[in-house]
Order: structure tokens, then C-alpha cells, then sequence
């Protein structure tokens, strides 16, 4: 079944050429399967990524049979499997022909017409040292076992992705940390330059004030120190979004701090376990600053109420206030450029943002991310 050994050497290779031309996981993947199934006899092929034991996601998948594609892969997205269960068991360690498959089976079973022939596959985990990513998976019609060479050919593979998923991601981490230390640069510079700068001035105007006998030079003053403690506000708020003081000690205080720092009161409800992602948890401390703002800018209130609900499946942040609220039709452009922020934020997530305001009654921003 297996083509000569020179041939697999030459796959190899070309799969290397590939992966080292990638920089995102998921397109390089598909690319990848695509080619080992143009250099084989295994004729469908589909790559899960999984996140923890209640979660996994089907980034790749190429030449599927109608009974696995039907319904955008529901038998490939929904429920469990045997290859699955190994994987997270641990037990599941090299390429592994698969006797029985949950998944294929009731497939089939749900699609009258199905004539591929595919009954069966071989599994093997996708991994760079002790860090374990997904499971490759591949079929060919009327086969029931792979021999011992295609398992081979699969481990080889297997360890060409597993090492290409971790330089990636390496390489995605040292960028998100030259963001992080740029960041934290520009908001040292920011603090030490143009906050002192903008203190300096509201200290000059206030002795302005003090200092002057008429009225009008007093007004004057009064509305350069006003106009500069409102600059200095926004400055502050600028230094958080750059560099957010707190997140070393939780996103709860993170959000308190900032709140503090407007001005805002905040009655806080949390519901579930708080233990997430440094993307998850930065993202969300970024959407409730992004609203808190909104509701000092706009909203004419200095309260307001936060809720975060933690499932086994999601994690739900409403943000609410009692203030002047705002109608917005929702098939034109939204109103604010925060607003559009959030949704940018969260659709990048793959999760969703809701708001509820009308003119006098508040404004509600519920906020759902993947969990």
C-alpha cells in the first residue's frame, strides 16, 4: 500500500520545505495534510487541536467523505471517540490503527447514501517533547488495518508538525513579549514626559488662580487647570491601556484599580472559577476597561455593576450602569469606536458582544468568550 521508502523520503522533505515557510498553525496544517495525502495512498485525512479534556477543534480536514462533512463535520466537532479518550489518557503515544471508530460509525449511520468505503482509521498524537497538541488522523476506503510502514511514515510526520506547532507558537510568544516590553516602554515614557508635563500645568494654572485679582484672568485659569485635569485623566487612562497595573494580582483587581483611578465605583458579581489564559484574562480586564471608559466618558454616572459567570463551556462578563444610555440602530456603523473595539476583540475570540441602552434607561454590554 505504502509507496517505496525513497518516495517517503522525498514526502518528508517536501513537508519540511513547507512548515518552514509557515508562521499560523492552522494554515500550515491544512497544507501540510493536503501533501501527505497527495504523496500517499491515504486518500482523506482531518487534524484535531485540543485545548483540555472537554474541548477539541477540527482545524484541518481534506477530502472527507460525505458522511464525515455533512452538516460543516458535525461528527467530527461533536461528542467522543475512542483515539480522544487515548489522547488525553496518556495512552496513546505512537501511530495507532484504529479498530473501532465512534465517530465514523454513526456517520455512516446517518448518511443513507455514503459509499466511501470508510470505515476505519489510523491515529496518531501530534506532540514536541512532553507538550501534546492534537491527533493527526487519516483513512482510505475498504481498510481496515495500515501496516507497519504507513504507521511509520505517520510517526515521521506527526513529529515534522508537532515541532513546526511549537516554533510557532515559541515564536508568537517572543513577539507577544516584545509587544509587552514596548508597551511598557511607551508607557514609562508617556508617564515620566507628558504626565509630568500636564501636572506641571495644572499646578501653574491653579496659582493662577490664586494669584490673580480679576475675574476673567481667574476664569481663565480655572478652565486651563480643568481642561489639564482632564488630559491628566486621560493620560492615566492611556498609561493602563499600555501597560495594566494589577494583572500580576488578578483580573478582579486589575479592573478595581482602573475603576478607582476614573473615578467609578463598581459592585462586582463573580460566579465560577477565575483561572484563565494570560490572553483570556487580559482580554477581558481590555473589554471592561474599554466599557468603564465609555461609562465615564458618556454615561453622566459614577457607578456601575459587573458581573462574570464562569461555565464549563463559556465565560459571560456583563457590564452594566444606570446612566444616560444611547439608541443605536444596529445595521449602521456603531456609534462609538470602543464599541467596535469590543466587537473586534471578542469576534477575534470567537465570541460574541451584546448591548442594551436606550436614551435615558442605561446602557447593559454582555460579552461571551469561548471557555
Amino acid at each position: 500500500m505504502q509507496p517505496a521508502d525513497h518516495s517517503n523520503i522525498t514526502l518528508l522533505k517536501e513537508i519540511a520545505e513547507l512548515l518552514n515557510e509557515e508562521t499560523e498553525v492552522q494554515p500550515m496544517l491544512q497544507l501540510a495534510l493536503k501533501k501527505v495525502l497527495a504523496g500517499t495512498t491515504f486518500e482523506t485525512g482531518w487534524i484535531f487541536l485540543t485545548k483540555d479534556r472537554r474541548k477539541h477543534e477540527i482545524v484541518a480536514q481534506e477530502n472527507l467523505p460525505a458522511s464525515l462533512s455533512q452538516n460543516a463535520c458535525h461528527y467530527l466537532t461533536k461528542g467522543g471517540c475512542w483515539c480522544l479518550t487515548k489522547f488525553h489518557n496518556n495512552e496513546l503515544e505512537k501511530a495507532s490503527n484504529i479498530i473501532e471508530c465512534q465517530r465514523i460509525e454513526l456517520a455512516n449511520k446517518g448518511e443513507d447514501t455514503d459509499e466511501s468505503g470508510i470505515t476505519h482509521h489510523a491515529t496518531v498524537p501530534l506532540q514536541s517533547g512532553q507538550e501534546r497538541f492534537g491527533l493527526l488522523n487519516v483513512a482510505s476506503p475498504n481498510t481496515v488495518r495500515f501496516s507497519d510502514n504507513d504507521l511509520a511514515l505517520l510517526e515521521s510526520v506527526a513529529f515534522q508538525l508537532g515541532s513546526a506547532i511549537k516554533r510557532i507558537l515559541l515564536t508568537k510568544q517572543e513577539q507577544e513579549m516584545a509587544l509587552v516590553q514596548e508597551r511598557n516602554r511607551l508607557a514609562r515614557d508617556l508617564h515620566d514626559s507628558v504626565n509630568q508635563l500636564l501636572f506641571s500645568v495644572t499646578l501653574t494654572s491653579r496659582a493662577g488662580v490664586e494669584m490673580s485679582d480679576e475675574v476673567m484672568v481667574k476664569d481663565t485659569f480655572r478652565e486651563i487647570q480643568n481642561l489639564t485635569q482632564e488630559a491628566l485623566t486621560e493620560m492615566r487612562a492611556l498609561i493602563w491601556q499600555l501597560r495594566p497595573k494589577g494583572l500580576e494580582t488578578g483580573l478582579l483587581e486589575a479592573i478595581k484599580g482602573y475603576a478607582e483611578m476614573l473615578g467609578l465605583k463598581l459592585n462586582i458579581k463573580v460566579s465560577g472559577v477565575l483561572q484563565f489564559s494570560s490572553k483570556i484574562e487580559e482580554s477581558l480586564f481590555r473589554l471592561t476597561q474599554e466599557a468603564l471608559n465609555n461609562i465615564r466618558k458618556h454615561a453622566g454616572v459614577t457607578t456601575a455593576d459587573i458581573i462574570i459567570r464562569v461555565t464549563h463551556s463559556d465565560i459571560l462578563l456583563v457590564i452594566k450602569d444606570e446612566g444616560r444610555g444611547f439608541s443605536v440602530d444596529s445595521s449602521v456603523v456603531l456609534p462609538s469606536l470602543g464599541l467596535q473595539s469590543m466587537r473586534d476583540r471578542t469576534t477575534d475570540l470567537g465570541g460574541t458582544v451584546d448591548w442594551v441602552s436606550d436614551i435615558g434607561k442605561g446602557t447593559e454590554i454582555l460579552v461571551r468568550l469561548p471557555y
